[in-house]
């Protein structure tokens, strides 16, 4: 059933009457991460009392505005809506203590601006998970591009700007010169830029030219560049340069998680599952993702700077919701849209343990840190965590997210045996970049003369954060049904 609920409206514009208020108080600090705690709070609350009416089946609706017949400002609560919306929620509470133990710790200028671009950051990913069509998700997209531009480019240094104009030129561009012309055929053809009901059916007549389906297909597959899939991957690593935060925030909350929700969405709910296996799209998309699954890892391997190889693992983890989502069966499905979830609380673990560790001793490559674990306990044993979910090794999240992809690849009629191989392959290229992380940090020796007696943990509203990720990275491990119940409930 449809139910029209002005919860939606409230959700999205919490975030920004945060940054609003943040911007109004900015000479007064407690205050201001005051109201970014409170909108974060009221905006997870907001979103946790729509989960019983979807549980029940129904979905929420609210229009705001119609521009042309098919064409209109909507928003929409479904399963698939929550995934996203419950993890940018409940991280951004959080990110809010992370951010101010980080940028207090060292000091950091602009902070004002840093919280108000994180909450408008917050405003246009909630906007995207609820959005009701390509139109409306459109829109909040690119407001997530224009307001992290400033969180990539804070240090407002030579580095600091390269990095902030590759993103955006890299993100703006791809979807102003391929996802747009793509919107705008899309609706010439079909009357409408309205989701699906259900991943089925998809939007598109039966009689539709198909070679200008699949055209139109690997424009929105490479145009949502957020999504980090090779060759339009290379503005994530640029953006490094940002603060931890920052990175946290690019990583598991909003900047690629948007990415990969807005290009699943548009495969599950305008292409559809018939289609896409119609015209073998969902094969030939499971090997293209497969690529940078693979080849990201490797490069992982190469980099001896901590952000940089998470930048790289990021790459390749996003690939795996695409390929779940490729595979075009029930429990590769499931596999990819949980790792939406499983994904966002381990990563940002492991940046958020980066960030305390440059905090705590100014480090920021992996072969300085022989020893440190030993000074730095919680911070390495959340690292621990949060490797193994993103390694797949039980109990932890990334397990469920590993069997559903491999019972999933099982079930496809064809190549099952190569995307079996990919899976194997790409975990044991996880163990080879993240355990020697934790290795040297407790079984390394420190260089000669190097002495670790004056340096300690980071400040607890960095640690405490930290620990209650990596515990939640367990907890769904060991009880995922919360989340499966939304994730199932899209594959019906």
């Amino acid at each position: 059933m449809e139910i029209e609920s002005a919860k939606l409206l409230t959700a999205v514009l919490t975030p920004l009457v945060g940054s609003i208020l943040v911007m109004n108080t900015g000479r007064k600090p407690n205050l201001r991460e005051t109201w970014s705690f409170l909108a974060a709070l009221f905006l997870f609350g907001t979103v946790l009392s729509m989960a019983p009416a979807i549980w029940r089946g129904d979905r929420l609706i609210f229009h705001i505005f119609k521009i042309l017949p098919g064409i209109s400002v909507t928003l929409r609560a479904d399963a698939f809506s929550m995934v996203f919306a419950m993890v940018a929620s409940s991280l951004w509470c959080v990110a809010v203590f992370y951010s101010m133990g980080y940028m207090r710790g060292l000091e950091e200028h602009a902070q004002t601006r840093f919280n108000a671009c994180f909450a408008l950051a917050i405003f246009g990913a909630v906007g995207v998970a609820f959005s009701d069509n390509l139109f409306t998700m459109y829109l909040f997209y690119e407001i997530v591009s224009v307001c992290t531009y400033p969180l990539v480019a804070h240090h407002q240094d030579e580095e600091g700007y390269f990095g902030a104009r590759k993103y955006i030129v890299y993100l703006t561009g791809t979807a102003k010169g391929l996802v747009l012309p793509a919107m705008i055929l899309i609706y010439v053809l079909t009357g409408t830029l309205d989701f699906a009901d259900n991943i089925r059916t998809g939007i598109f007549p039966a009689d539709v030219n198909s070679t200008m389906v699949v055209i139109l297909y690997v424009l929105c597959l490479l145009g949502f560049a957020k999504n980090g899939v090779m060759p339009v991957h290379n503005w994530l690593p640029s953006a490094m340069v940002a603060p931890t935060p920052v990175s946290a925030l690019l990583h598991a909350v909003a900047v690629v998680k948007v990415g990969v929700f807005s290009t699943t969405r548009v495969m599950l709910y305008v292409f559809g599952v018939d289609t896409m296996s119609a015209l073998n799209l969902g094969t030939a998309t499971a090997f293209f993702v497969s690529f940078t699954i693979i080849v990201a890892s490797v490069i992982a391997l190469s980099k001896d700077n901590l952000k940089a190889r998470l930048a790289y693992s990021t790459v390749s983890q996003l690939s795996y919701i695409i390929l779940g989502v490729a595979l075009l069966t029930p429990d590769g499905i499931q596999g990819g849209l949980i790792h939406i979830v499983n994904h966002a609380f381990s990563k940002i673990t492991l940046f958020f343990c980066a960030g305390a560790i440059y905090v705590a001793c100014h480090k920021k490559d992996i072969s300085e840190m022989c020893g440190l674990g030993r000074a730095m306990p919680f911070t390495f044993a959340a690292f621990a965590i949060a490797s193994l979910s993103m390694i797949g090794a039980p109990p932890v999240a990334g397990f469920v997210t590993k069997w559903k992809l491999l019972v999933g690849a099982m079930e496809m009629n064809s190549h099952t045996l190569a995307i079996i191989c990919v899976l194997l392959a790409s975990t044991l290229l996880n163990v080879a970049y993240f355990a020697p992380v934790t290795f040297k940090a407790f079984f390394g020796k420190p260089p000669e003369g190097v002495k670790y007696d004056s340096i300690q943990e980071a400040p607890l509203s960095m640690v405490v954060p930290l620990m209650i990720t990596a515990v939640i990275s367990v907890i769904i491990g060991i009880y995922p049904d919360f989340m499966m119940t939304f994730v199932k409930a899209v594959t019906g």
